[in-house]
């Protein structure tokens, strides 16, 4: 589920809450009946959007994804071309917008949000998975990755959020964790929670610390199975991507039977790049796209701000160390795209397998475990890599314009200008 809330001042947070494609004020339900009709409203609203049916100038259908532009990819993607691909991975998104205007810290205007993905669904807390992680760049935070690189594991939900979030998000899992009334797998009440995070500032009063504990209960209890929303939502709200609008984006890929017909899902917050440097299907598109510069104060081909956050899933059976192989090969993907990985740029990925369930929970003998050899593994590495490269195209594609603080205001990648730079190099499947 992904819902949205428009917020207000203190004392009308709680009531004003509105979902997109304007659902009605529902602070008067009773708070039982509330998760059901978020459900209903959330489920109506994605089917509302993908039934409109529009049409562009070309006679296209309206795109909000990359393919849906006749963009090519190497590989073939689930059915979902998402990281839910993967049995059991749910992913939610809690989204805030509300204000205009000049800058006022502790009102807005608030552009933020928060995403949630959990490995094994309602089980990720009591069923580790087996992970690994990787900076390519550090600067940026991704909280308990020292515990991921010790252990091996997993524990809970991976939450992404912004970069002045991270402490609230990090307690709230904490905190909804206890609510559920269980120990981790090793019996005992602790938790060092994955929160990673990307700068929304340019956009959003980040100063003004709108995210709250409630948004992030909000994603957890809401994350689902199926498509995922994707864009300016949850916690890609606020960001910039390659000198155009990014965000959240999403997809995958199927090994072939003969590399054992694993899935491979991707699921970025991309935050990152120059316009300069944009590649797309190996087209250096940036340059020939004429746009406003997204920051003010500095020209967008030599501007590295940001980050990108990069979440790989897998139901291929790999340890701990594989993972963290995996998780190296994002960095070819983002290369893909044009990325150099900047300075200022916090380029931090984790990669978990949902393979080997109950392996974190036996005690007091040897747990059976299955592996691919490594001489197995270049198959999961080249999906890795393309789904990758696919996941940041799509999280520009479905973002829209957006204005934001003291109206800076960033464009979204023009879908018929790009079009018509790929079909000038050949490069459209449609």
């Amino acid at each position: 589920m992904h819902w949205s809330r428009r917020v207000g001042t203190t004392t009308e947070r709680k009531a004003d809450m509105r979902y997109h494609a304007g659902w009605p004020h529902m602070g008067h339900l009773p708070d039982a009946l509330m998760p059901n009709v978020r459900l209903l409203f959330a489920t109506a609203c994605f089917l509302a959007c993908t039934m409109a049916g529009a049409a562009t100038d070309d006679g296209l259908p309206a795109a909000t994804r990359a393919r849906d532009l006749g963009i090519p990819f190497d590989g073939q993607p689930g059915p979902l071309n998402a990281i839910t691909d993967v049995s059991g991975v749910l992913v939610g998104h809690t989204t805030l917008i509300a204000g205009s205007g000049k800058l006022q810290m502790g009102t807005g205007p608030i552009r933020t949000g928060v995403t949630a993905i959990l490995p094994r669904g309602r089980d990720s807390l009591s069923n580790p998975v087996f992970a690994g992680w990787f900076a390519q760049n550090g600067n940026g935070e991704m909280t308990g990755a020292a515990w991921v690189e010790e252990s091996g594991f997993l524990e809970g939900p991976v939450m992404i959020t912004n970069t002045h979030s991270v402490g609230v998000v990090r307690d709230a899992v904490i905190q909804w964790r206890v609510a559920q009334g269980n120990a981790d797998a090793s019996g005992y009440w602790w938790s060092l929670p994955v929160v990673a995070e990307t700068w929304d500032g340019w956009l959003n009063d980040i100063n003004g610390f709108h995210v709250k504990p409630e948004d992030a209960f909000h994603a957890l209890d809401g994350a689902h199975a199926g498509p995922v929303e994707e864009g300016s939502v949850g916690g890609g709200t606020g960001m910039i991507c390659n000198g155009y609008k990014g965000g959240i984006g999403t997809s995958s890929r199927r090994l072939e039977a003969k590399d054992g017909g694993y899935m491979v899902g991707v699921l970025v917050q991309c935050n990152y790049g120059t316009r300069n440097n944009l590649r797309i299907a190996g087209i250096p598109v940036g340059r020939e796209i004429p746009a406003p510069e997204p920051y003010a104060f500095i020209p967008s081909d030599i501007a590295e701000h940001g980050s990108i956050i990069v979440v790989v899933a897998t139901d291929a059976p790999l340890l701990a160390h594989q993972l963290k192989r995996v998780a190296h090969r994002v960095t070819l993907g983002l290369g893909r795209n044009g990325s150099i990985s900047g300075n200022e740029s916090g380029d931090i990925f984790i990669a978990f397998s949902t393979a080997n369930s109950g392996a974190a929970t036996v005690v007091g003998q040897p747990a059976d475990l299955k592996m691919l050899p490594n001489d197995s593994l270049d198959a999961v590495f080249q999906a890795t890599v393309e789904a990758t490269e696919e996941a940041i195209v799509n999280a520009m594609i479905a973002a829209r314009d957006m204005t934001g603080v003291d109206d800076h205001r960033v464009i979204a990648i023009p879908h018929d200008a790009l079009r018509a730079v790929l079909k000038k190099y050949r490069r459209l499947t449609r």
